[in-house]
C-alpha cells in the first residue's frame, strides 16, 4: 500500500490531524524548524501536518512548491507522507537512488537531494504530521541526526496540542474544554470569592484524590513550587484584568516529584462587566522540559559546534565540539565575550580571528543571522564554518569543522575541471573551428592550460620538414639508444604558443621564448624531456632554470622578471613520434601540480600531441593533393579575342584530390573552353577526371565539331572505359557572328552541369540555361545532346564554374545560384574593368573558410572582334 493511501485508510489518523489542522491560532514553529535545520547542517527544514492533504505549519530555508490538483494528490506527491506512513525517522542520503521518492516532483525538480524525517506523533500515538530538513545534494547524515530530529518533532507535537486545547478552553465551556483531549485538566475559579473546582483529571495530574483536595485557591498554589507562586499569583491578576490566563509552574506532588505543568483559560465577566468565574485548563508539559534537556545533552555529543552567548556577548554555554574546534577549553570560554571565541590567531593572510566573529556578530544582530568561513593552522590545518544566529536577546555560534567537506569539493572540482579541458581540448582541436596551422593549435593549447594548471606556458613545436629541413625531426624521433646531441635536437625547434594568466605579462613570456632554445645550455630540462620522453618536474624552478640557461643570456634576465616557483616539462606525442613540447610554470601563489595534477597535463599532452600530428599529416596530404590537382590543369588560353581568368580552391575539409577542372582547345571556328566536374574526391576521381579531360580535349582538337558532338563521342568513350563514372561537363565555343559585327556568338553545349553566368556590359547577370538539361557523361552514351547559341555583345563576361560554387548545407540551389548572381553584380560594379578582381571578389563572397566542396572557375571577358 502506498503511503499516502495507507495515512487516509487510518480514519481515527486522519480526525486528529484534522483537529491540529483546525486550530486557529497555531503555535509559530517557523524558529523550531530553523533550529533543527541548522543542528544538522541542512539548508531547509519543513513542519507538516498530514491529514486529506498536506498543511505547512513551519519552514526554514528555501521550499519546494507542495503539487497536487486535489489534497489527497498532493498528499501523495510529499515526501513526508513517507516518514508519516513509516512512524519512524526516515533517513535518505541520495534521494534520486530511492525508489521510495526518487520520482518525486520536489525530487525531481532539484529541491530535496538528501532528506531526513522525523514523525509527529499525539499522545495517544496518531502520527499527524513530520518534521523533516533536506538540502538540494546528496549528502551523509550523521548518526546522532534522526534521533536529535525525532526529540525535536516531540516538541513540535506537544505545541500543536497545546494550541488545540487552549483554544478550546477559550471559547467553550468546561465540559467542551473537557473533551478536547485525554489527559487535559480543567478548573473552574470564582474570583471573588477565591474557591476552586477541579477536575477528575486535574487531581490526578496534582497527584491528590477527591477527598484529600479543598476548594480553596490558596490549597490549590500550596500544591506549586515554592519558587513559582509568585509568578502564578502575578500570572492570575493580569488574567482578571485582560481576560486571558497563562501560566506555566512546576508542581510538588505528594511522593516528592515535580512536574511542569501549562495553564490557559480566560475569565467570564457579569453583566456589569466585572470577573466573575475563570475557567481553564491544565497540561502536564513535562515531556516537553525533558526534551529541551534531550536537546542540550544531544548539543554536547554532536559535531557541530554550539556557543550560546547573552545579549551582553558574553559566552553562558559551549559544547565538546565547539571547545574543540575553538582551541580554547570551556572552562575559559565561559564568561569571556563571544568575539574571543579562538585561542590564537587564524593562517597567515587571513583577518584577526577577533575581527572576523566582530565582524560576524555585527552582521547577525543586524540581519539575524550572518556566516563566515575561518581557516585554523595546524597541522592539521582545518577549515572552520561560523553561523551566527540571533535568538531572543542573546546569540547562538554554530561551528561547523569544513575540512572533509572542502576537500570532497575541491576533489569533485578537481574532476570537473579535468573534463572540461579534455573536452576542450577536444573540441578545439577535432571540432569544426579545428585547424590544421600548427601555429595556431599550439598558441591555443597553450590558452587553454592557463590559469587552470599553470600561471604561464610555452608550447614548443618539432618541424616537420615540409620545407626541406627535417633534421630537427629526425634528431628528435631518433630511437633512444642513439641519444642525439642537443645542437641536432635544438634545429628545427620552435617556440610558438605561450600564454600567461596575467595579459600584461604576456609580452615577458613571449620576449623569453624569444631567446629561450638559443640560450639553453646541454643540460637543459627541455633536451632531457625529449631524451627520455617522460614528464620532468622542476622545484624551484627560477633557480633550477637559470642554471641551465646562459649566464649572459637574455632568457636568464626574462626569467627572474617571471620568477616560476614549479614547472612541468613534458614532450608532445602522436602516433609514435614526438611533435613538440610543453612546459608549464607555476608562480609564488600556486602550489606545485600534484600527482593527479600532472596525470590531467599528460593525458591532456597526449590528446594534443595526437591532434597536432593529425593536423601536420592533414596539412601535408592536402599540400599534396592541391599540388596534384593543379599540376592537372592548364595554363589559362589566351584566344585573340577574349581575357581569360582561371581559379582553383581545394576543399577546406578534405586532404583529398578532388574532379574539377578546366581546359581550352584551339579549333578553326574558335577557341572551345571546357570546364566539367568527375563526382568524388579521393586519387580516383582525380585519375579519371584526367582521363576524361583528355578525351574531351583530343576529340576536340582533331576536327571542328561542334560543342555537342564533341561531348556526345567523349560520352561513348568514357562509357566503354570507366563505366562506373559520371561527370558533368560545360562546352563553350567561341565563335565570329555570321555577318560580321564586334560580337562573340558562344555556341555551347551542358553535360548536366551548372549553367554559365552571362555578365552584360550594362551591368545585368543572366544565367546560359537550355530548355532541358542533357544527362551527364556516364549514364547513357545513346542520349540526344544539343548546342545552343547566344550571340553576346563585346565587354560581355562569361563565368564558368563547378558545382561548390553554389552548393551549401544550409541553403537550397537555387539559393546558392541567387547568391551567386547577386555577388557577381557586386562585385563588377566594384571592379568594372580588372577581371582578375572580379573572380577573386565573387570567390570571397560566396566561399567560405569551411567549404567542403573545390571550386574551379573559368572567366571569359568578350574583345572587340575587328
Amino acid at each position: 500500500m502506498r503511503a499516502a493511501e495507507q495515512l487516509t485508510a487510518d480514519a481515527t489518523r486522519t480526525a486528529t490531524a484534522r483537529r491540529l489542522q483546525s486550530a486557529t491560532a497555531r503555535p509559530d514553529l517557523d524558529g523550531l524548524a530553523a533550529v533543527a535545520a541548522r543542528l544538522v547542517g541542512a539548508s531547509s527544514g519543513r513542519i507538516s501536518l498530514l491529514a486529506d492533504g498536506p498543511t505547512v505549519v513551519g519552514v526554514s530555508g528555501p521550499q519546494p512548491v507542495v503539487t497536487g490538483t486535489t489534497p489527497a494528490e498532493a498528499l501523495a506527491l510529499t515526501v513526508c507522507s513517507q516518514t508519516a506512513a513509516a512512524a519512524r525517522p526516515l533517513v535518505i542520503p541520495d534521494t534520486h537512488l530511492d525508489l521510495r521518492v526518487a520520482q518525486l516532483p520536489a525530487v525531481r525538480d532539484g529541491d530535496v537531494g538528501s532528506y531526513l524525517g522525523a514523525p509527529l506523533a499525539t499522545r495517544d500515538g496518531r502520527v499527524v504530521g513530520a518534521l523533516c530538513v533536506f538540502d538540494p545534494v546528496a549528502r551523509a547524515w550523521e548518526a546522532g541526526d534522526a534521533s536529535l530530529l525525532q526529540h525535536l518533532a516531540d516538541a513540535a507535537s506537544a505545541e500543536l496540542e497545546l494550541a488545540v486545547v487552549g483554544e478550546a478552553a477559550a471559547g467553550s465551556s468546561v465540559v467542551e474544554a473537557a473533551v478536547v483531549s485525554a489527559g487535559v485538566g480543567t478548573f473552574d475559579l470564582q474570583v471573588a470569592t477565591g474557591r476552586v473546582v477541579w477536575d477528575e483529571q486535574t487531581l490526578a495530574l496534582f497527584g491528590l484524590t477527591r477527598e484529600e483536595f479543598t476548594d480553596e485557591v490558596d490549597f490549590a498554589i500550596d500544591r506549586i513550587h515554592p519558587d513559582d507562586r509568585g509568578t502564578v499569583r502575578a500570572d492570575l491578576a493580569v488574567a482578571v484584568a485582560t481576560g486571558a490566563y497563562t501560566s506555566t509552574y512546576r508542581v510538588v506532588l505528594p511522593d516528592g516529584t515535580t512536574r511542569w505543568m501549562e495553564a490557559r483559560g480566560r475569565v467570564l465577566r457579569d453583566g456589569a462587566g466585572g470577573p466573575e468565574r475563570l475557567v481553564g485548563t491544565v497540561l502536564d508539559v513535562t515531556a516537553q522540559h525533558r526534551v529541551v534537556e534531550r536537546i542540550a545533552g544531544a548539543l554536547e555529543g554532536m559535531a557541530v559546534g554550539y556557543v550560546a552567548a547573552e545579549r551582553d556577548g558574553r559566552v553562558v554555554h559551549v559544547n565538546a565540539a565547539a571547545e574543540a574546534l575553538s582551541g580554547t577549553s570551556r572552562v575559559d570560554l565561559v564568561g569571556r565575550p563571544v568575539v574571543h571565541l579562538f585561542a590564537g590567531d587564524l593562517v597567515a593572510g587571513d583577518p584577526t580571528a577577533t575581527d572576523v566573529l566582530e565582524d560576524l556578530v555585527r552582521r547577525a544582530q543586524r540581519d539575524g543571522e550572518a556566516v563566515a568561513d575561518v581557516t585554523r593552522p595546524g597541522p592539521p590545518q582545518r577549515w572552520v564554518e561560523l553561523r551566527a544566529v540571533a535568538e531572543g536577546d542573546g546569540l547562538a555560534v554554530y561551528l561547523v569543522d569544513t575540512t572533509a567537506r572542502r576537500a570532497a569539493v575541491r576533489a569533485v572540482e578537481r574532476l570537473g575541471t579535468r573534463a572540461a579541458l579534455l573536452a576542450e581540448v577536444t573540441a578545439v582541436f577535432t571540432g569544426p573551428d579545428a585547424t590544421d596551422d600548427p601555429d595556431v593549435a599550439a598558441q591555443r593549447l597553450a590558452e587553454l592550460l592557463v590559469p587552470a594548471l599553470g600561471d604561464w606556458s610555452v608550447v614548443t613545436l618539432v618541424d616537420d620538414g615540409d620545407d626541406g629541413d627535417v633534421s630537427a625531426e629526425h634528431a628528435v624521433n631518433t630511437p633512444v639508444r642513439s641519444v642525439p646531441h642537443p645542437s641536432d635536437l635544438r634545429r628545427g625547434l620552435r617556440d610558438v604558443g605561450r600564454w600567461h594568466r596575467d595579459p600584461e605579462r604576456v609580452p615577458l613570456v613571449v620576449r623569453y621564448t624569444e631567446h629561450r632554445l638559443p640560450d639553453l645550455t646541454d643540460d637543459a630540462f627541455l633536451w632531457r624531456a625529449l631524451r627520455e620522453d617522460r614528464p620532468l618536474r622542476v622545484a624551484d624552478a627560477t633557480a633550477a632554470v637559470s642554471a641551465v640557461l646562459t649566464p649572459e643570456g637574455t632568457a636568464r634576465c626574462v626569467l627572474a622578471e617571471l620568477a616560476p616557483t614549479s614547472a612541468l616539462v613534458l614532450p608532445l606525442r602522436g602516433r609514435g613520434r614526438t611533435v613538440g613540447l610543453l612546459s608549464l610554470f607555476q608562480g609564488p601563489d600556486r602550489a606545485p601540480l600534484d600527482d593527479e595534477d600532472v596525470e590531467t597535463v599528460v593525458e591532456l599532452a597526449a590528446r594534443a600531441g595526437l591532434a597536432l600530428e593529425s593536423a601536420r599529416l592533414h596539412r601535408r596530404q592536402r599540400r599534396f593533393a592541391e599540388a596534384l590537382q593543379r599540376s592537372l590543369l592548364t595554363d589559362p588560353p589566351a584566344p585573340a579575342h577574349a581575357d581569360v581568368v582561371v581559379r582553383y580552391v581545394p576543399s577546406a575539409r578534405t586532404a583529398q584530390v578532388g574532379g574539377d577542372w578546366y581546359d581550352a582547345v584551339e579549333q578553326p571556328s574558335g577557341t572551345v573552353l571546357v570546364i566539367g566536374d568527375v563526382v568524388g574526391h579521393d586519387t580516383r576521381a582525380a585519375t579519371v577526371m584526367a582521363q576524361v579531360r583528355t578525351v574531351v580535349r583530343t576529340l576536340a582538337a582533331v576536327g571542328d565539331d561542334p560543342p555537342a558532338d564533341v561531348l556526345a563521342r567523349a560520352d561513348r568513350v568514357v562509357v566503354s572505359s570507366q563505366p562506373d563514372v559520371t561527370a558533368s561537363v560545360l562546352a563553350v565555343r567561341l565563335e565570329d557572328v555570321p555577318g560580321g559585327g564586334t560580337g562573340t556568338r558562344l555556341r555551347w553545349s551542358s553535360a548536366g552541369h551548372p549553367p554559365a553566368l552571362v555578365l552584360t556590359p550594362t551591368g545585368a547577370v543572366e544565367a546560359l540555361e537550355a530548355p532541358e538539361a542533357d544527362l551527364l557523361l556516364g549514364v547513357d552514351p545513346a542520349a540526344a545532346r544539343y548546342d545552343h547559341v547566344v550571340d553576346l555583345p563585346a565587354g560581355s563576361t562569361v563565368l564558368l564554374h563547378t558545382d561548390g560554387l553554389v552548393e551549401r548545407r544550409d541553403a537550397s540551389l537555387d539559393e546558392g545560384f541567387a547568391a551567386l548572381a547577386a555577388a557577381v553584380a557586386a562585385v563588377a560594379a566594384e571592379h568594372p574593368s580588372d577581371l582578375g578582381a572580379l573572380v577573386d571578389g565573387v570567390l570571397a563572397r560566396t566561399l567560405d573558410a569551411e567549404a567542403a566542396d573545390d571550386v574551379a572557375v573559368l572567366a571569359i571577358r568578350l574583345r572587340p572582334r575587328v
